[in-house]
Order: structure tokens, then sequence, then C-alpha cells
């Protein structure tokens, strides 16, 4: 679990409110409303991981990840609906971000951090492949496929095109938490010696702690779309005037949603739990694209608001080979520090080629 503070897991939420209320009647520096908003953010996902905590593996992980694309979907409309110009891209550009994060950054940071253990850091082979499988699909389906369909011209989906996508998004996704919590529950559990190590599973907060956390969660995340529609506007201003990409903007949000995940992710990988570890981070990742593209397909249909999900070449060439090596790391059930620094080089490609395109 992400260690804060008592009174900062409590004080972020109250501060959120504050600056959003402070927000209608008075003229808030940007700045302040991002460093409230991240501190929103870390709470809310603080309080997330007590309930899943106590709920334990693997639903634990579900639920932190449903929480954290909560927030991500959140963000995203909020931004398409306060720039219509930029919508169009806005959700393509977040989807794309998360998963380069996730999959490459965060996945990295974890098998380095396991690798402090052991030569050979372990997990179970089989729950890891069937995200991965599932992960590669729902990515190419939603991502790559329009560039290459021709009822519309690409990268944009027709409107029956979208909506098969984006249902048979949902429809696997829910298919494998399925999987993960009632199928097949054991493929995302440790085994052998691992589960048999103190540190292979968190202690668990008692019933009282668990409904508190629950209710300051769902307080927090009105807080967080609040707090994120009153930034994008200098969000996008400041990247347009920095002569970057707007593409940054993207990723920028789904920084701010996976710090928190991120660091809760490389701190269980720290504590020999790397199975937890994949788990938040493929759990993550997969309803990144499962609820995010069915949530923003729906506005698109409601709204009138634009849809653009296919990715140029570049980024084609750099989601191909993070799922090829993802694929290689994950096939024996076994990595090392080597399998997390390709990952985190990959990364370093991404963002240099986004900003220096």
């Amino acid at each position: 679990m992400a260690k804060i503070g008592n009174w900062a897991a409590f004080l972020g939420p109250l501060l959120g409110w504050a600056v959003i209320l402070a927000g209608s009647a008075i003229s808030l520096s940007p700045l302040i409303v991002g460093m409230v908003l991240i501190a929103v953010v870390i709470a809310a996902v603080h309080h997330a991981e007590i309930v899943a905590h106590r709920v334990g593996e693997p639903f634990g992980t579900l639920i932190l990840a449903v929480a954290v694309t909560i927030i991500e979907v959140g963000l995203i409309l909020s931004l398409m609906l306060a720039n219509r110009e930029a919508a169009s891209t806005l959700a393509r550009d977040t989807v794309f971000a998360a998963a380069m994060i996730i999959m490459n950054l965060l996945l990295g940071l974890c098998l380095v951090a396991a690798a402090r253990y052991q030569k050979e850091a372990r997990f179970t082979r089989t729950g890891a492949t069937a995200a991965l499988s599932t992960l590669a699909t729902m990515m190419v389906l939603t991502l790559v496929l329009p560039n290459f369909t021709t009822s519309v011209a690409g990268p944009i989906y027709s409107g029956t095109q979208l909506a098969f996508v984006a249902a048979f998004s949902l429809i696997l996704y829910l298919v494998f938490v399925f999987v993960q919590t009632v199928g097949n529950r054991d493929y995302f559990l440790p085994k052998g010696d691992l589960a048999r190590l103190p540190e292979a599973h968190a202690e668990k907060p008692d019933l009282r702690t668990t409904w508190t956390s629950f209710g300051v969660l769902l307080i927090s995340l009105g807080a967080v779309i609040l707090l994120a529609k009153s930034l994008s506007g200098p969000l996008e201003r400041a990247v347009t005037a920095a002569g970057a990409p707007l593409s940054l903007v993207g990723i920028a949000i789904a920084a701010i949603v996976l710090l928190p995940e991120g660091v809760a992710a490389v701190r269980a990988a720290r504590s020999n739990r790397l199975q937890t570890s994949l788990n938040l981070a493929l759990g993550s990742a997969l309803a990144t694209i499962g609820l995010t593209i069915p949530a923003v397909t729906v506005a698109s249909f409601s709204l009138g608001l634009p849809l653009a999900l296919g990715l140029d070449n570049k980024s084609v060439t750099l989601l191909a080979l993070t799922l090829f090596i993802g694929s290689l790391s994950l096939a024996r059930g076994r990595t090392t520090l080597l399998h997390g620094s390709v990952h985190l080089a990959i990364f370093a490609a991404y963002l240099l080629t986004t900003i220096l395109p």
C-alpha cells in the first residue's frame, strides 16, 4: 500500500473541494490547482488501496484499477467537453500514453525493483500471458485497425465500427475480470514458495477503516473530475506556448492518474510481491482500454464529439515493439534486471519521439 499520513489522506479531498468552491468566485493559479489535483488523486488511490487490501487478491487490484480508470475517464471527458476542437485525438493520446507508461515505465521499474531479491524474479505465468493477450487484442482493435478500414477515411471508425469495437472492448474486459476473479482466480495469485512468504500478502485493514475509505474515495473521484475541468484550459495553453505537440496533454493526464498506482506497484515489487505488481500494471492497462474506450464512445455519440483513434506510424511501431517485448518478458514466468531495463529504454524512446517527433 502506498503510505501517506492519515491526515494527508483526508486533507487532499477537503482541499480539492475547497479549491472547487473558491474557483467559482475567484481566479486561482493553475499551479495551485494542479498541485491540489495531484494531492486528491494520491488520496483517492490511497483509499482505493485500503478497500483493495480488505477484499484481497485478485479483487483488490481490480478495485484499484477500476478506480484509477474512473478518474482517467472523468479527466478525458472533462477535457473533451472543455475543448471540442482538440477532443478528437485526446482520448487516443491519453489511452496510448497510459498504455506506454504502464507497459514500459511501470513494468520496467517493477521488474528492476523485483530483481533486488533474486536474479530471476518469479510470478504466475498463466495469468500474465492471459492478460497480455487480451491487452494486445484490444489495443490493436482500438488504436491500429482504424488506420486500415475503408468505410471512412482513417484514422476514424464509422459509427457502426466504433460501436462494435467499443462493445467488444468492454466484453473482453468483463470476460477477463470473470477469469481473474472466478473462473481461473489461481492464475493471478502467488504460488509455491512465494505464496508462503509473509511479505507476499498485504495486511488487511479493519471493516470500519474500509468503509470510511470507500466513502472518501467517492468524494475524491468527484473532486478530481471537477478540478481537471478547471485545469484543462491552462494546461493546453502551456503546451501550445512551449511549442510542444498537444499529445503531451494526454501524457500529462495519464501520468497524473497513474503516479500513485505506479508507486504502489513498485513498492509491492520492492517487497517481493511481483505478482501483485503485475496484477496492478496489467489490470490497469486492460481497464484503461476496456472502460475508457466505451465511455468516450458513448460520449461521442451522445454529445456529437469527434473521435479519432488511429495512431500514426511512429506510435504504431512503438506499440508493436512494446507488445512484442512484453510477450517475451512475461512468457517464462521469470524475469531479470535486463528485462526491466529494456522496457525502460522503450519508454525513453517514446518520450523523446513525442517531444521531438
